[in-house]
Order: structure tokens, then sequence, then C-alpha cells
């Protein structure tokens, strides 16, 4: 391929792609359906179509032969318009997707011929006209049928076409379309990558045979918020597959309209080597629009040109509900940004199963090749198969990629079993199962056939094993050729003419020199060449196989020295063949042997991970016994391994709990006590606790001691960022169990000696306790006695458990709670008490301890913002010797904070430096010019109830808030990355997806929603339901002008009743569901703290997930171009920066731009949640379910968020407003600096 140069019009396309931004003309079938054709005009002049007993109209393709004139003026209105590719109206002209018409044969070629021809004359009448070149693109459809998607559910191997028929289909096809004179292929819509490859080796194949490289682009659509296509495959994976094809674009087409396509355009650009493209729909399908979809040409032309702006695209145009006016407005848009540039090749080996795997070239981590899916290596794997077990085959793979495998190899080997075929079933069945399909496959066979089998039913790009020179040169470059057009890796084999290399000189030569065939005559990638040289056995007995490991090592090391960019790979397995038998001793010479050629510069190794323990793990004696025969160090070296090998002979009949127990026997009862504190081994608590319970004969004394000294090491772990907090919680529940285990022989004994004792309380009105559980947790493991009152607690029952405290934690989320603690702590003054209290939540801060906190109590109140602090806090308030210290140190602090507070907040206009009194800050509010709006209608007014699987919104789920949440600092994605990586983390992970699988079966999360016209009143938003009735909601403005000089009140971005037409503005209240706090206090009443947490952190993260649901599937679809087409006014770019690309904005009520908690009673009044989704206000208006949320949506696109800074006069201007009594306000607004 890399020889054959490129077609004249491919170099003239390049050079203007270098030199601009090209665009690709509108839809075809949109302007024929508004062509007003007859049946008639589908079948005119061709006998074979007159006569078809089929309705003929709406194959559009049919109007090339029938209809030429139509098409060819289509293809001048574009070409007018500005479009540099005009594309052939042949998108379904191929036998598969024409057999619905009973269209076949010559008339298949004459469709595509017909269709080019006429778009070439087009096109050099349109060039003659405007002097420009215009080229033509042959359209080449995704096909009607998919050969990766199963197509029987009872039998998921299943497929309705084959890679052969969709070649054989797609070559008939380019071939009447070059005949016909098209300048570059554009396969475009694909759905399934693994047709793309059939059209893609269909072209390498053809421009072979023509001797030039007609351009072929491949563009890709995402059918739903996840990004990928149709067949499961991500961007980058999908990219990774057809990136062997060299296309001279790539990107998106049809899909999801124009405004949310920027996340998948941004990772074409971020990967891509080549140019890249963006034709989308206009928008979403609408009858009532003009051109039958929602966007304007404005509006479609306005979305491309941001991503153009921003270096994203070399290729712009339209797909469905696009026209000429689109192009026209497209062109003038976006004609003068400059192109995007390819990104540089990439130094890496990347392969692909429905996610993109990548090792770099420089510092990769080492590659794990799964071995077990092997006929000849899994005896168990082989049973399955020969008894046609292939379901319970797909367990082995599964196991694989759970236990850390980056790629499975997968062989059929085996005299009695149809391999072809036997690869092709299995192979299916793994495309059907995304948690095996999502790694890279490995397809391993010596027979060709099979790998070709193999080959045809993976979309991913894959890896073959292997090839290699045994059959000559000639054999040898025309299986990598073919191996290139299926856009795979390959492992070569230290094998040539004579045979296989063992000497370490033969191997080195015989892979240098098929590198040079590969690179130099072959054209392959050199990151595509993976070596093998031989992993042969030693400790043989054999003198002339003592060498074999130490020669495999050092072959490694000049292979990667001498072929830049190859990698090497080993069969690990084969090193310890001849201790078969042994699991012990085989497991020390993988990891010995994989130690030293790691070292040397191994990238891959075919291993069963079972099978592989820690280099520094191993007894001495055996590492040293093991290393002495794999670095040939000595003659007697395979006898000294004999004779030990016995001694670590595990029992054959033994399973692997069985060889599991062995590594338990081994270890003393403190390092049992240990692992098993630090392991989460919930079921060995008991036996531990027993144990010493037997060596101590007290109860209490194995609690003091040896458990609380292991909890005491997990809270030392967990303080140096060592442990998690999800296996800190694991820790407790080994605790509690152990405990539990002791409990008959502590009843009688009630005195045991404790940690000092903390009571834990969420205050009345609030029932959010997740961040107080994680407390309680870290300070159970740090040894103090916690009693946890619950939720909703009342300042009487708090008082009274503090009697007997050390501690007090005072817990709230809601702005009320702020009061509640205030309440507990002048009923512990009144009652005498000088119990030192924390305080926490996401309410609080340190300003409102030290101001409205402190001063109500002669003890000493500390905020503490993190759980992990809360231990290092609680230890200072328990002791006696340093509670004072701590006592003056946090007194003095507070003493500073209200000074400042105070000297800030003297001035006699009550408002501090910097901030404008109310009647100033409401003259520098935001203006929009609404004069000039044209405000979208929703498709409805009034309330209606959403009630969603919960499926439907795990897309939605913010992982970064629910790993904050666990203490896991860092963003969602990050952390999601890092599985498999950062011990402990991936079985936490799996962990919550077992509870999320639960919940899809248990709750029944609910949206209200609620459309309503609107106008502003000054800063109020006034709402008029379908009764004729008014709302008033109430909003606060910042007093504090921003950068731009305003003071931003939510009301600005509401058209206020002076600009003569009603506004619109959502209501919405989301719940996660009743159904959620049951299932987390079933798992509490079964000792399963764990597990109920996490449920209810999910609970929480369900909400948001609700509210982002709503804000982009509800209220956007509903007003499409809300606020599309509202001026900017002179705001600067960096202001209109807010515009937000789901559609407006959606503040929660509580949070800092609409701060008062007491006008949820509003929302209930008008979305009536109550009744209709089970969301109750208590007295302090806390949304119960817990997991709930409420907001108003604003559909204006230069609506932003904001943090009001606001002094006392306006809340008295607010409490007059609203009628309220100035204390009230203050008890239900949350304000930062208030």
């Amino acid at each position: 391929m890399r020889n054959i140069p490129l077609s004249k019009k491919g170099e003239s396309l390049e050079r203007l792609l270098k030199s601009r931004i090209v665009f690709l003309d509108g839809a075809m079938g949109t302007i024929v359906q508004r062509a007003g054709l007859s049946e008639d005009d589908f079948r005119r002049g061709v006998p074979s179509l007159e006569s078809s007993q089929l309705q003929l109209k709406g194959d559009n393709d049919l109007l090339n032969l029938t209809r030429p004139d139509v098409i060819k003026k289509i293809h001048l209105d574009y070409a007018a318009a500005g479009a540099d590719i005009i594309t052939t109206n042949t998108f379904a002209s191929t036998s598969i997707a024409q057999e619905d018409y009973r269209i076949s044969g010559d008339l298949i070629e004459k469709l595509n011929l017909a269709g080019a021809s006429v778009a070439r004359e087009a096109a050099n009448e349109a060039a003659a006209e405007t002097g420009r070149e215009i080229f033509v693109a042959g359209s080449i459809g995704p096909m009607n049928k998919a050969a990766s998607i199963a197509s029987d559910v009872s039998d998921p191997s299943a497929r309705a076409v084959s890679f052969d028929e969709l070649h054989a289909a797609y070559k008939a096809q380019m071939s009447a379309l070059y005949k016909g004179g098209v300048d570059l292929f554009l396969l475009e819509t694909s759905i399934d990558t693994l047709n793309v490859k059939a059209a893609l080796h269909a072209y390498l194949t053809l421009i072979e045979e023509w001797g030039e490289r007609v351009p072929v682009a491949v563009s890709m659509t995402v059918s739903d918020a996840s990004g990928r296509i149709l067949s499961g495959q991500t961007i980058e994976a999908f990219y990774a597959s057809i990136r062997h094809a060299k296309p001279l674009f790539v990107g998106l087409n049809c899909s999801l309209g124009a405004e949310k396509m920027r996340p998948y355009i941004e990772a074409f650009d971020r990967i891509a080597e080549c140019y890249t493209h963006c034709y989308p729909n206009a928008g979403l399908p609408n009858p009532l629009c003009e051109f039958g979809y929602d966007q304007t040409p404005q509006d479609t032309a306005g979305h491309l040109f941001e991503y153009a702006k921003d270096g994203l695209l070399n290729v712009i145009g339209g797909c469905c509900g696009t026209t000429p006016k689109h192009i026209a407005a497209i062109v003038e848009k976006c004609a003068h940004l400059p192109p995007r540039k390819p990104r540089p090749p990439r130094s890496a080996l990347v392969l692909s199963g429905l996610e993109a795997f990548e090792s770099p070239d420089e510092n990769a981590p080492f590659i794990f090749v799964g071995e077990r899916t092997n006929v000849m290596g899994s005896p168990a794997f082989r049973k399955m198969i020969k008894e046609g077990r292939f379901s319970d085959a797909l367990s082995v793979a599964r196991s694989q990629v759970e236990n850390g495998a980056n790629i499975i190899d997968v062989n059929f080997d085996e005299g009695m079993l149809d391999s072809p075929k036997c690869m092709a079933k299995f192979l299916n069945l793994v495309g059907a199962e995304p948690e095996i399909a999502r790694v890279p496959i490995m397809i391993d066979s010596s027979d060709w056939n099979t790998i070709l089998a193999g080959l045809k039913c993976v979309q991913g790009k894959c890896v073959v094993n292997s090839i290699s020179l045994k059959e000559g040169e000639e054999v040898f470059l025309s299986h990598a050729a073919e191996i290139m057009k299926f856009g795979a890796a390959a492992i070569v084999m230290a094998f040539d003419e004579q045979g296989q290399a063992s000497t370490l000189d033969r191997r080195v030569d015989v892979c240098r020199r098929a590198y040079k065939l590969l690179v130099e005559r072959a054209g392959f990638d050199p990151e595509d060449i993976i070596f093998d040289a031989n992993v042969l056995t030693v400790a043989t007995g054999m003198p002339e196989h003592n060498s074999y490991g130490i020669d495999f090592i050092e072959a490694v090391r000049r292979i990667k020295a001498s072929c830049p960019k190859a990698r090497t790979s080993a069969g690990v397995s084969n090193i310890s063949f001849s201790l078969r038998g042994n699991n012990k001793v085989r497991e020390a010479m993988h990891t010995v042997f994989l130690y030293h050629a790691r070292a040397a510069g191994l990238d891959m190794g075919i291993v069963n991970a079972g099978m592989l323990g820690n280099y520094d793990s191993i007894d001495p004696k055996l590492r040293i016994a093991v290393e002495d025969v794999i670095l040939n160090r000595g003659a007697a070296a395979t006898e000294n391994l004999l004779s030990i090998a016995d001694s670590y002979k595990v029992d054959p009949a033994a399973n692997n709990d069985a060889h599991r127990e062995s590594d338990w026997d081994r270890l003393d009862w403190d390092e049992r006590l240990l692992r098993v504190f630090l392991k989460g081994e919930e079921n060995r608590a008991s036996e531990v606790a027993m144990h010493f319970y037997e060596v101590l004969k007290d109860p209490l004394k194995v609690i003091e001691k040896p458990l609380m000294g292991a909890m005491g090491r997990v809270g030392e772990l967990f303080g140096e960022g060592k442990m998690f907090l999800p296996q800190v919680v694991k820790s407790a529940r080994v605790m509690k169990a152990a405990v539990a285990a002791l409990q008959p022989y502590i009843e009688a004994n009630l005195s045991a000696k404790k940690g000092a004792k903390v009571v834990l309380a969420t205050v009345k009105g609030d029932v959010h306790d997740i961040g107080k559980n994680i407390v309680g947790v870290v300070l159970a493991c740090n040894g103090f006695d916690v009693e946890d009152l619950g939720v909703m607690v009342d300042s009487e029952d708090i008082l009274k458990a503090a009697r007997n405290a050390s501690v007090v934690g005072l817990s709230g989320l809601i702005t009320p709670s702020l009061d509640e603690m205030a309440r507990v702590l002048q009923a512990f003054e009144r009652a005498g008490l000088r119990v030192p209290v924390m305080v926490g939540g996401a309410t609080t801060s340190d300003l409102h301890t030290a101001v409205k906190l402190a001063p109500l109590y002669s003890g000493t109140v500390v905020r503490v913002g993190d759980a992990s602090l809360s231990a290092g806090v609680c230890a200072k308030l328990a002791s006696k010797e340093s509670l004072e210290v701590f006592s003056l140190e946090t007194s003095a602090k507070q003493a500073a904070m209200r000074s400042e507070f105070e000297r800030q907040n003297s001035d006699d206009s009550d408002c501090a430096s910097g901030l404008l009194p109310i009647s100033e800050a409401r003259k520098n509010a935001f203006k929009c010019d609404w004069s000039e709006s044209k405000r979208a209608r929703p498709g409805f007014f009034g309330e209606k109830t959403f009630e969603l699987p919960l499926s439907q919104i795990e897309d939605f789920l913010p992982w970064q808030m629910f790993f904050k949440t666990w203490s896991i600092s860092s963003t969602g994605s990050k952390v999601l990355s890092d599985l498999g990586k950062v011990e402990g983390l991936d079985c936490f992970f799996k962990d919550v997806l077992g509870v999320l699988t639960v919940l899809r079966h248990s709750i029944f999360p609910k949206i209200r929603v609620g459309i309503y016209e609107a106008n502003s009143d000054g800063d109020d938003i006034v709402v008029r339901n379908g009764s004729g009735g008014e709302v008033r909601l109430a909003f606060v403005r910042s007093q504090l002008p921003n950068s731009h000089g305003k003071c931003l009140c939510l009301s600005d971005f509401v058209a206020p009743k002076s600009a003569g037409f009603p506004d619109v503005v959502g209501l919405f209240a989301a719940t996660a569901g009743v159904e959620l706090d049951n299932i987390a206090q079933n798992y509490k009443n079964q000792g399963d703290d764990y597990r109920s947490m996490i449920v209810k952190t999910l609970g929480d993260s369900i909400a948001e997930a609700l509210s982002q649901y709503a804000q982009e599937k509800i209220f956007t679809p509903m007003m499409p171009s809300a606020g599309a087409s509202m001026p900017s006014v002179g705001v600067s770019a960096a202001y209109t920066g807010a515009c937000h690309a789901c559609g407006g904005i959606r503040p929660a009520v509580g949070y800092p731009s609409y701060p008062d908690h007491s006008e949820k009673a509003k929302f209930e009044s008008l979305l009536h949640m109550k009744d209709s989704i089970d969301i109750e206000l208590t007295q302090s208006y806390m949304m119960v379910p817990a997991s709930s949320v409420s907001a108003v949506w604003i559909a204006n696109p230069q609506a932003r968020y904001f943090t009001p800074v606001v002094c006392r006069d306006q809340i008295e201007d607010y409490a007059n407003r609203t009628h309220k009594d100035l204390r009230e306000v203050l008890r239900y607004i949350k304000i930062k600096n208030l």
C-alpha cells in the first residue's frame, strides 16, 4: 500500500485541505422529498423497474437512472452554495441494501455508474461556472445489516450478514463508482465497524488493482450520549480499527445534531493523524419547521462555527435536514477560519476491542495476554468446546478480563475440532458480551484459514498470532499483506526456512530479517510488529537446553535495539513446562522469568495471571534456585531446583481455594490478623477473634489489644493516604464481625474499656447522613467508641446522649440545620455541659462557626470540613492533656475571624468594602436587548411526570461527585482509569456496580416537570400557572460587581413584562425514589453498613443524574432553539462563555444563586410533588426522600451560574418583598458571606 501513488485528484484535494477548510454538500433525501415526485418518477425508462410489483417510491438511488435531471439540479444547487465536494446519490446502491426492492445484478452496477456520472457532470459544469475545482465523493452507506451485531436473540453468535457478503457488495459498488469517475470514496453514517472493515478491505484490494490510491474518508454516527457507534465501540476504538486504511479524513455525520457533537469531535481531534470532518443533521425532525428539521441554516452554521473556530475541523457539511441554504450559511460563517492541523503519527501500539488499548513506545506498562481461552493451554476450556458448551467457555474469557488481562488469546488448534468454525462462533459470542469484548483479541492459530475466519469476525483492531518465515518469504509477505488489509497487528515467530531459532544469534538474525521484509517491502507499520523470540523449556535435564532462558532474555534486548518501534512478546508458560503439575514452582519460574525479561525490554506476555506471583514474595530459597535455572548460573542449577521442587508441590486435587489456604497456613496469627483487617476478609474475622480469645482468655482484652491494634493500623494507613475509604469501611465490617463473635463472652461484663465516646447526630429537620456515616467509620477505625443517633435528631435527645460523651459531632446539609445546631449548643449551655462539639456538613463554614455558633457555648466548637481530619481533631478534643491547648488555639482563631467580620461589616451602609447598596446593584443588572429576541416555544405547557428506569440515566451519573463523597480525591474519569492499577479501588468499584445492579431492579426514579409562561419583575420571576394564577419566585442579587461590572440575579435572564411577550421557565423536582432508603436500611439491618453507605451515596448521584437528564433530554428537546438567536448585545466572548451546550442553566433551590430553601413550598404548589412523585417537605423544607433535588430551568443561553455576595440591606429588602420575618429569612436562606 505504501508504494501505491495517490491519484491526481487526491493530490489536488489534499493540497486544498492543507490550505483551508473544505465544504461538503448537504442532504440528498431532504431535497428529493420536497420535489413532489410520484411513483412513476422512480420507474420511468427502465424496463425492470417499470414491471416491478413493489412500491419503489422512496428508493432515491433509482433516480440516478429514472430522473437524473432532479439529482443533477440538487448537485448544482449545492455547488452554487459553496460546496467543494458533492456526494453521489448512491448511499444505498449495494446489492444488500437493495434486497428489499429485489434489485440486483447489472442494475446495481448501473445505479452506481449513473450516480457517479451525473455527479461528475454537475461538478464539471459548476467548476466551469465558478472557477473552483469541485470534487465528487462516492457515497457508500452502512448497509441495513450488521456483521458484528447478533441477529437472533436466542443465538448471540448468529449474524444477518457475513464479512464475505459485505466485502463482495462493497467491492462491486466501489468498482462501479470508480468507473463512473468519483474522486474519493465516502463511507458514511457507519454504525458497525466490522462493516466498515469489510469495505476498507475491498478498497485496499481494489487500489492495488487500479495502481492508484483514490482517497477514502470514513464517517461514523453516534446513536446516544455514550458517544459510541451502534456496534459498541468508542471513538478511539473505532479510529484504531480503521486507521490502517490511511483515510484522508475521518469524523462524524448524522447523529445527534451539531450542538451535541463537541465531545465526539474533540475525541477525533485528539487522535486523528489525518484530517477531520463533521456534517451533522439540522437538529431533530420537526414537520412544523420550514426545512423539516428544527435547526435553521443559521443555527447549524453557528454550532459548526464554534467547532471550526476552536481548530477542530477540516471538512464541514450537512446531513439530514440540511439544504443548500444551510451549506451557504456554513460557508459564509466558516470560510475565513484556518483549518485544523492533523496530529503527528503516534509511536505506539494501538489495539482495540470495544475500547482502545494503547501501549506507547516509551515507559509502557507490561501487557498481559490471557492464555486460558486456548484449547492447547487449558484442559477445562478444551473440554467445554469439545462438548459444544460455548456459552460456558465465555466464562473463561470473562474471568481472564476480570483478572486483569489486557488482551485475550483465543486458540482452537486441536485435531478433532473444526478450528475455523469454532473460532468464528466463539468470537461472535464474545462480540455479544461487552465486558469481554471491550479488550482486544489475539487470534491464535497455526492454520491460516482459522486466522482468516477470526479476522472476519472482529470489529476491533486485533493481533494475529502468528506468522513466520518457515514457508519462505513469498508466503510470509502474502500473509503480512492480508493482515494489513484487516488492520491487525502481528506476532512474528522466530522461525525461518531452517526451522525454529533456538540459539541467541539465530533468534536475533531471524527477527531482524523479518523486520526488514515487513517494513521495507510490505509497508508494515513497525509499531504493529511483535516479535516472539521463542520461549523454550528449561530444567529439562538436557544441558543444551540450559541457556534457553537467558538466551531469550538477551535476544529481547538485542531485538529491541535493532528493530526500532517493534514490540516483543513471550509465551511465558513454555519456560516451565518441564515442571507441569507443580504449580508453585511454575508460578515462581514465570515470575522470575518475567522479572528479568521485562528488565530487558519485554513488552507483552501470554500468561495465566493466576500463575504469577510477586518477585519479592517468593521464598528466597526457591527464588535463588529458579533464578539459577533461568539465568543458567551453573551446571548444577537444574538438579538443585528439582531437589527442592517436591517440597513446594501442592496436591493436584487441591483447588485454588485450597492453594490460598496453604498461603494462609504459612502466616503466623499476628500476620493473619493484619491481613484480615487490611484486606477486609470478613469471612475470617470470627476465626481470628476466637484464636486470640483462646490465647488471652478475656474477650475484652481481645478487643482492646489485637483487634483495636489492627484497626489502629488501618487508621494509620488511611491517614497516610495508603488506604481508600471503601477499604476502611470493609475493615470496620471485619471489626464488627469479630466483636459479634466475641459477644457471647462479653455480655456478662459490660464494663469494657473502650476508646473515648463520640456521639454523632444529624440535627432535626435534616435527613442527610452520608458524611456523618463516613466520619463514624473513620473514628471507629481510630479506636473511638462511636454512638450514632441517626438523622432528624431533636436537641433534647442529643443532650441526653452527650452527658456521657467525650465529643459530640453535629451534621447538617441544608441551611436551616445551622439554626438547629445553634439550638443544640444553647441547650448544652443551659444544661451546663462543656463537652467539645464538632460541626460539619456542606452548609457549615469556619466563618459561620466562629461568628454564629461558638459565641453561644462555653465549650469548644470547631468545624471539621473533611472526614479524614475527624480522627485527628477528635483525638485532641477527647484528651484532657491536649484539649486545653487546642481549645485556646481554636478560640483565638475564631476571635480573630469575628473581629475581621465585624470590621468588614461595620460600615453604616451595612455593606463591606467593594459591595454596592442593593439600590445601586440593581442599576448594574445584566440587561438583554429583548426587542431583538426571538424566543422558541415549548412543546407543551403545564406539568408532566416521567418515571425512568435507572439504566436510562446511568450515562449521566456524576462519578466525580460520587468518588469525592468517598474521599477519593480525583476526577471521576481519572479514578475510573485507575481501576486495576490502584490496590483496592477496582474491588470497591465492583462493589459499587454490584449495588447498582440491585438498584436497577428495585428503584423507580422519577422527574416532575412544569413548563410555564413567565416574566421577570425586578429580582423576582412571576410564573403563570395553567389556571391563570401567579406564583412569584424570589431571588437575590449579587452586590459585588463581576469583572464586567454587572451585579447578577437569575431574573436578569428572563424577559421582563415590559418586553411585551411572555418568556418561558421550567421547574422540576426529581427523586431517586422512596425505595432507595428502604434498600439502604435493609442493608444496615443485615449488618452491612458498607453497602448501605454505597446505596445512599449512589442515591445522591442518581438525583444529580436525573437533574442533568431533565435538562438534556426533557427541557432542551422541547425548546431546541431556546434562546439560540439571543443577541449578545456587546457582551464579551468571555462573558457569553456561560452559554451552555445543553440549553440554559438549572440552579437548584438552596444553592448559591437561588438560596432560599423555603421557595420549595412554591414548587409544591405548582408541581404537586407529594402526590405525583412522593416527595415531601419537612418543617425545615428538607426534601424527603433525601436523594431528591428541585431546580428552576432558565433557557436563556446567556444565563450563568454565580455565587452572590449580599449585604444586610438586601436581606431586609428580601424579607419585605416576600412578606417574611427577617429571622425566618435568615433561617432558610443560604448565603456564603452571611
